[in-house]
């Protein structure tokens, strides 16, 4: 059977405080990845990565993801590197657009938003690795810049994409994808194809992140999951019942975790829905063999 990471999300509503806890509970688990997020006006996502690193031991951590249009390269890399240096092989950074509505509300919407995404994954990944940069690009401008204390084990740098183009731009530049809520193995074979056509390799690495409800009661947990799939429908353009979810019986949302990681998702992350999430999370995990 495919092998396939499993990650669980913090999601954005939950209150910062609560994320030490959280982390820690589900490192006894057994979960490979907690994923935190950067959306305007929630949590900062470096400063909530760096809560969970901290307060957990084996833990990879996921940034899911910073907007480029938001962060300096230099001072993305500078954070990038401190928690590398400090937690080597646990962290994973995760870059893209951020939402255009967003970017407009605080006057840092980019001209060319494909070219700010391949020059700021571009030249982080770059400063990771210890180099010095010169570039004078279309949206960055940096002049010489190297950082003091680059890791010894470079993050992987990946983009969070949604549209073709974007999908092609991180198969080109950065270390993996990462899949938004909603897309099934259909779009996930089609993010490792176009991907792969910007000339992603063989160690390009596809995260998914996914709604998860897992219980007994069919309608319960339909109810529960509403309005996330709706809301997220809505953002992708296609009908709530067209939105996929890992959901129903703990042996139902495993299969479909399994048809992820058939379609070429590495790591698959869990955004828990209804009470109890560990709980829930500790079910699912039983019956994929955890």
């Amino acid at each position: 059977m495919t092998t396939v990471r499993i990650g669980v999300m913090y999601d954005r509503d939950w209150a910062p405080e609560g994320l030490p806890g959280f982390a820690r509970e589900v490192e006894a688990l057994g979960v490979d990845d907690l994923w935190v997020v950067e959306d305007l006006g929630w949590n900062g996502g470096v400063s909530a990565a760096a809560v969970a690193l901290g307060a957990t031991e084996r833990l990879r951590v996921g940034i899911g993801i910073t907007p480029a249009p938001l962060r300096s390269p230099a001072l993305l890399a500078m954070e990038l590197a401190t928690l590398a240096r400090v937690f080597p092989g646990r962290l994973v950074a995760g870059v893209g657009h951020g939402v255009r509505e967003w970017m407009v509300s605080v006057g840092a919407a980019p001209r060319s938003p494909l070219a700010l995404l391949e020059e700021t994954i571009g030249s982080v990944r770059a400063l990771l690795r210890g180099e010095r940069v010169e570039l004078a690009g279309r949206e960055v401008r940096l002049d010489g810049v190297q950082l003091v204390h680059p890791p010894v084990e470079p993050p992987p740098v990946v983009a969070g994409v949604v549209r073709p183009r974007s999908l092609e731009l991180s198969g080109r530049v950065a270390d993996g994808t990462v899949i938004a809520e909603g897309h099934g193995p259909r779009e996930v074979e089609t993010a490792r194809a176009l991907a792969g056509k910007g000339g992603a390799g063989p160690d390009h690495t596809v995260t998914v992140l996914a709604f998860c409800c897992v219980g007994d009661d069919p309608q319960r947990v339909a109810e529960t999951l509403q309005p996330q799939v709706e809301g997220q429908g809505a953002w992708l353009g296609r009908p709530a019942d067209q939105v996929f979810a890992v959901s129903g019986r703990a042996g139902e949302a495993a299969d479909r975790v399994h048809e992820l990681a058939a379609a070429g998702a590495d790591t698959v992350v869990l955004r828990m829905a209804g009470p109890e999430p560990v709980r829930q999370l500790g079910c699912l995990l039983e019956a994929l063999g955890r």
